[in-house]
């Protein structure tokens, strides 16, 4: 047996949890020499994963599911135990608010795209003109072959203005918290380039390479996953699994240092920690900071992050005196709205997070140009969602109890350029920094299954290195 090597885990987000919980895994099946110490800053685990329970209520203040269609989520969550915790959410129609009115999402689309040509030729969100223009995409040219550009401009190309501004992006403006004429489409959408590429319309793509579906009675399938004692349920599983001395809470790590054989992480109580790999499941601004005496790591500081909130409203159904059949909407920009969309949790998710009778409510805030939203206190938030909420559902009490949860910086933009930044940064990283590896929302995708997924891949990079 050889000596044994220590790998240190710098954020104790899902990333660096599923880290260490895989590395964990293989250390013990194959025998290996190495011991794990994942640090994380603050007093918890999760970053943004975090469920409160109050008075019969469940609420989410992060995520509230994880794609059925990325499997790592559900293999993480079989892995550890709650299988037979994962529920579906309820499917239900959805809606756009557009000038001020809600529009009914048409079906037979893909993000907003669609698969299918007559739900939006007969659909109210856009104008006879915003339909021809759309139609374009059937005889325009493919684009030419670019490394990167915004989702705006591509999309905007391909349908015109009305369908972008209407549909497509309140919804992947909504997925990223940001402004859909700066985030790439190549850190983001990459399919829907290749998909140009190859059949030049992105309809006849789609149509020629989607599953088939069987026209069925009922409602429409699930197509997210989340678990019946809330998301947070997982963070505490995957805890429950690392071995004792593993994890360390409430700990910074302020900088780390590049030594002849391996690296010293200097932390916030003055101790020094030594690895032979790193892993840095941590947001771009911390990564580049504990390396700021590398130039390439500069790169990080051309990243953005936005601000976004949310309130979780909770009331007797008797408040909401116009109740509408389905799961929520979205807000275009072309209402005079400050809310950006509204879960109607309750139904999107019931018999777990609300009891018999109450309603809740999640209205998102901060959109760009208006992330000062953020900073507003929790009454004036409140007030905020409440007057837009009447607008359409006529309620007529203060909530029984709210929840106003902020995210200050905390949304990573992949702007345009940002997987040739980032590649470069890795192949500098390669050559100067061996054994270090990133991971986490900042990177290479934000949503629950893209962070598990670049934990899997971090954790074979560093047995394949420590193995050299």
């Amino acid at each position: 047996m050889s000596e044994q090597k220590q790998i240190a885990i710098v954020g104790g987000g899902i990333a660096g949890l599923t880290t260490a919980y895989y590395l964990q895994k293989e250390i013990n099946e194959q025998q290996l020499p190495y011991k794990i110490k994942l640090i994380e800053a603050d007093d918890k685990l999760g970053g943004k994963i975090e469920t409160i329970k109050q008075d019969g209520f469940m609420i989410e203040r992060g995520p509230d599911s994880f794609l059925k269609r990325k499997t790592s989520a559900a293999k993480l969550v079989k892995e550890v135990g709650l299988e037979d915790e994962l529920v579906e959410n309820a499917t239900g129609q959805s809606f756009i608010l557009v000038n001020n009115k809600l529009h009914k999402m048409p079906s037979g689309s893909f993000m907003g795209i669609p698969t299918e040509v007559r739900p939006f030729l007969f659909s109210s969100l856009f104008s006879t003109k915003g339909k021809l223009r759309a139609a374009y995409d059937f005889v325009l040219p493919k684009g030419d072959q670019v490394s990167d550009q915004s989702l705006g401009k591509f999309f905007r190309r391909r349908f015109g203005d009305e369908l972008v501004e209407n549909l497509l992006e309140p919804l992947l403006s909504g997925i990223y918290a940001g402004d859909i004429d700066d985030l790439s489409l190549m850190s983001t959408f990459p399919n829907f380039y290749h998909l140009e590429q190859e059949h030049k319309s992105l309809v006849k793509g789609l149509q020629a390479t989607m599953p088939k579906k069987k026209k069925a009675k009922g409602p429409k399938p699930s197509m997210f996953f989340s678990l019946k004692n809330g998301l947070q349920s997982l963070v505490e599983a995957v805890e429950d699994k690392l071995e004792d001395g593993v994890v360390t809470k409430g700990l910074t790590v302020d900088h780390i240092e590049r030594k002849d054989s391996n690296y010293h992480l200097l932390l916030g109580n003055g101790e020094v920690y030594k690895a032979d790999a790193v892993v840095l499941a941590t947001p771009f601004f911390a990564s580049q900071r504990m390396f700021s005496q590398y130039e390439f790591m500069d790169t990080l500081k051309e990243m953005k992050a936005t601000s976004v909130a949310n309130a979780a409203l909770a009331f007797d159904a008797s408040a909401i005196k116009k109740d509408i059949d389905g799961t929520g909407f979205v807000v275009s920009r072309n209402s005079d709205y400050r809310i950006t969309a509204c879960t109607w949790t309750h139904k999107k998710w019931p018999g777990t997070t609300t009891p018999e009778g109450k309603v809740l409510l999640r209205c998102y805030l901060g959109r760009p140009g208006d992330e000062g939203v953020v900073d507003l206190s929790d009454q004036e938030i409140i007030d905020i969602a409440l007057k837009d909420l009447n607008k359409t559902m006529n309620i007529t009490q203060q909530p029984e109890f709210s929840v106003i949860t902020r995210w200050n910086d905390s949304m990573p933009q992949y702007s345009v350029g940002h997987k040739d930044r980032l590649d470069e940064l890795t192949n500098s990283m390669e050559k100067n920094l061996p054994g270090v590896y990133l991971a986490g929302g900042s990177y290479r995708g934000i949503g629950i299954p893209d962070c598990i997924d670049q934990g899997e891949a971090a954790v074979a990079s560093v047995l394949e290195y420590l193995k050299l």
